[in-house]
């Protein structure tokens, strides 16, 4: 296990961060903490915005715990602040929040009061510090994922296919379409480090298909790379047959029928990864305890499909998979921006 001590080069890296969502000497910045944070990466974030010359200053809040229901991971959703007014109203008012929660604020129902206040949102996966610091992102990373954000939102159908079987449709009607780059300097965003994907999310009744999980794609919630196939039958955006005779078929089976509710089987999100520093292969790295996943999010050429919570689709739900997957070939409106893993110029 990689210890978890202030190194130099990890401060630098935070630093070289929060210099690109530009902060200047002055700024406000929150640190936003909770009691089950990795307390190296608030410490990080709070000494790289001293060297900058910003006003520091921490938010601890209580880890958030529910009996009677499946762990979550993976999820994107803290529920740590839950809804304490003065709370979000620190945090709305700050020039930036740099967000250390487990799960971070990207579908908490208390982001866009702390957005609409004119913060910028700086989510710092759950990363040991060492896959931060390989993932600092470059010049070249933000032009990039633009370019491919400005073709998703143009096009009107997303297809999906693979060797292995995937031959799945989403109609982009009504979706939502964005992309990330590990960083924000504009006021009322937010991001996350590392970065480098895009994103749809789509509208309610738009995705059908099959998705063939092929051995050595990834199940982010648990943290494992596929042993054997899992085929997922998708129909009006859910779910409705899982095959696979491994043990990765049969987890995915009793995680979702334990949340009890269908937007569970429905899809959150859906896009490619663009960082060609990430790795599919860094999981194998770590232990558990020491990695949030976010590069496996990110690494280029990958699809990544997503399901549960879908503000877009109106649905809402704890549960939550991140399935990135290699070998696929994605197309806009026929036009291929990967090609079996691979991404197009």
């Amino acid at each position: 296990m990689l210890q978890e001590i202030t190194e130099p080069a990890w401060i630098q890296a935070f630093e070289s961060v929060l210099r690109r969502c530009a902060l200047q000497r002055g700024d406000a910045v929150a640190v936003l903490c909770e009691s089950q944070s990795r307390p190296i990466l608030a410490e990080l974030a709070r000494q790289a915005a001293a060297r900058i010359g910003c006003r520091v200053f921490t938010i601890s809040v209580p880890s958030a715990f529910s009996a009677g229901r499946p762990g979550t991971r993976s999820t994107g959703a803290s529920d740590a602040i839950r809804h304490l007014t003065p709370v979000v109203a620190a945090l709305a008012c700050s020039t930036l929040v740099v967000d250390c929660t487990v799960e971070g604020l990207m579908h908490a129902p208390e982001l866009p009061a702390i957005l609409k206040g004119g913060a910028r949102v700086l989510y710092v996966s759950n990363e040991h510090p060492e896959a931060l610091v390989r993932l600092v992102p470059d010049d070249a990373l933000e032009p990039l994922v633009k370019d491919h954000v400005k073709r998703l939102r143009a096009a009107r159908q997303l297809t999906v296919t693979s060797a292995a079987g995937t031959e799945l449709s989403v109609s982009l009607a009504g979706a939502v379409c964005g992309g990330n780059w590990g960083y924000t300097a504009r006021p009322g965003t937010m991001t996350h480090w590392p970065g480098g994907l895009v994103l749809a999310f789509p509208a309610a009744g738009t995705v059908n298909g099959t998705l063939v999980l092929a051995e050595g794609d990834v199940n982010l919630t648990f943290k494992r790379y596929l042993d054997k196939p899992v085929r997922l039958t998708i129909a009006n955006d859910h779910v409705v047959d899982i095959e696979g005779s491994g043990v990765d078929a049969e987890l995915m089976r009793s995680n979702w029928a334990a949340w009890g509710e269908q937007a569970a089987y429905a899809v959150s999100h859906v896009g490619w990864g663009l960082n060609a520093a990430a790795r599919w292969d860094s999981m194998a790295l770590y232990d558990k305890r020491d990695f949030n996943g976010t590069e496996l999010r990110a690494f280029a050429g990958n699809f990544l499909y997503s399901t549960g919570a879908n503000e877009v689709a109106g649905r809402h739900t704890a549960g939550h998979f991140d399935l990135p997957m290699r070998n696929c070939t994605v197309a806009l409106d026929g036009v291929k921006v990967v090609e079996q893993g691979r991404v197009l110029a």
